[in-house]
């Protein structure tokens, strides 16, 4: 009986079979099979990923409207906090001192004892509010400048002139003797004291405000 001799391996045969040229053409197929697979999920995830942005640029659009063109913080119902009403009179002390206090008609009517006059502080707090709105909110424009400029800062010098007039620390006083202030380059008036209002507005403005200190002695005269 003979015996068969079985054909001698293929050497350019894979394991399925295939030789050649199209062996290589299907392991690279193969391959970049691998490769694709986990990317089928991807349209999911990019979805998913502008999903999330999209909130998010809502959540940060939507805290940005509420700085710039939400309703403006009151002094007269201010927090009964000492904190929240400090950082309110900081914020405020800074405008005046950047913007407010830069025209002449402002400066000559705002009276050192300003932080005395709840009224007068409100006015303030608006003023800023509505610059701020007008030069840098989301719906800032000209057309707010322009307004800002020619009606609201001239009403609220008006106003101010009308209802406090010639009103002084002394004024404020109980004690006698006390100097008049000498006139000097525009400043904030009475930021020594800023913190002592602000904790009395917190805590007691229905009590008589603490008094004044010697006028003499404050850096920012009149």
């Amino acid at each position: 009986m003979s015996s068969t001799t079985p054909p001698p391996p293929n050497p350019g045969a894979g394991e399925d079979g295939w030789s050649g040229p199209v062996a290589g053409l299907a392991r690279l197929v193969d391959s970049l099979r691998r490769d694709i697979d986990p990317l089928t999920t991807l349209p999911g995830r990019v979805d998913e990923l502008a999903e999330v942005l999209a909130r998010l640029s809502e959540t940060v659009a939507s805290i940005a409207t509420r700085r710039n063109a939400g309703p403006a913080p009151t002094w007269l119902l201010a927090p009964a906090n000492p904190d929240d009403t400090t950082n309110l009179l900081d914020d405020l002390t800074a405008w005046l001192g950047a913007i407010y206090l830069r025209y002449p008609d402002g400066a000559a009517a705002l009276p050192d004892c300003w932080l005395w006059h709840p009224d007068l502080v409100e006015e303030l707090v608006w003023l800023m509010h509505a610059w701020s709105a007008a030069y840098q909110g989301p719906a800032a424009s000209v057309a707010l400048a322009g307004d800002w400029h020619d009606r609201q800062r001239p009403g609220v010098v008006r106003r101010i002139r009308q209802n406090v007039g010639s009103c002084s620390v002394e004024r404020h006083q109980t004690r006698g003797g006390r100097p008049p202030l000498t006139a000097t380059a525009p400043a904030v008036p009475a930021l020594e004291q800023l913190a002592e209002i602000a904790a009395w507005w917190a805590t007691a403005r229905d009590s008589a405000p603490p008094e004044p200190t010697d006028p003499s002695a404050n850096g920012a005269h009149r």
